[in-house]
């Protein structure tokens, strides 16, 4: 009972928030509530006893989301208000494909011939068990090109966006690293010949 009531309340702060991202016009608090709704996702996979996807999620994807949206706002300089000044024109298909996406999770949660009951408490899993030693065994040798074909588009990613921050800009110093390495000492270093000075005595007398 008490589990049913957690998934509940957690379940519709979830519902909430996942709103929330899509109807805030505030950048800042579309990734707050985004962030809040992986933590009550994390919630729910622990309640599954999947501990290991709950911890990832919280790690690695709040983390992400934090990371891509210092990236995506303040490194390339987007223009939030020339951006919003689109979102009616790309609303009508939006709004089919969120339609879309429902029609398909409804599909798949009320058809009868699906073979799954609603609202059952999975069995709980014997002692001993460890998820994380499950996914790893399953990963690493079933799916592991799919693993490792996701790496590489993932550095790929990491190279694409290094590469958008290094753009020109006005004003902005760049190493040379060709120039620095065929430098020599002459022009680096002058040496001068000066005449020798002295300075004005402090009583007035002249040198």
């Amino acid at each position: 009972m008490i589990t049913t009531a957690i998934f509940w309340l957690f379940a519709l702060v979830l519902v909430g928030a996942a709103i929330g991202v899509v109807t805030s016009r505030n950048p800042v608090y579309s990734v707050l509530y985004l962030v809040l709704a992986f933590f009550n996702s994390a919630v729910l996979w622990v309640l599954l006893e999947a501990e290991f996807l709950g911890i990832v999620l919280v790690l690695v994807y709040v983390g992400a989301v934090m990371v891509l949206f210092l990236f995506v706002v303040m490194m390339l300089d987007v223009n939030v208000e020339k951006v919003k000044e689109g979102f009616t024109r790309y609303m009508p298909i939006g709004v089919f494909v969120a339609l879309t996406i429902v029609g398909q999770i409804c599909y798949v949660v009320w058809h009868k011939k699906m073979g799954f009951e609603l609202m059952v408490t999975p069995a709980p899993t014997p002692e001993g068990y460890s998820n994380t030693e499950a996914i790893g065994e399953v990963l690493y040798t079933q799916y592991v090109y799919p693993f490792e074909l996701a790496a590489v588009i993932l550095l790929v990613a990491i190279v694409a966006a290094i590469t958008l921050t290094m753009r020109k800009r006005q004003g902005l110093k760049v190493q040379d690293i060709a120039a620095q390495v065929a430098v020599n000492r002459n022009d680096r270093v002058r040496i001068v010949s000066m005449d020798v000075e002295r300075e004005p005595s402090t009583d007035g007398e002249s040198s």
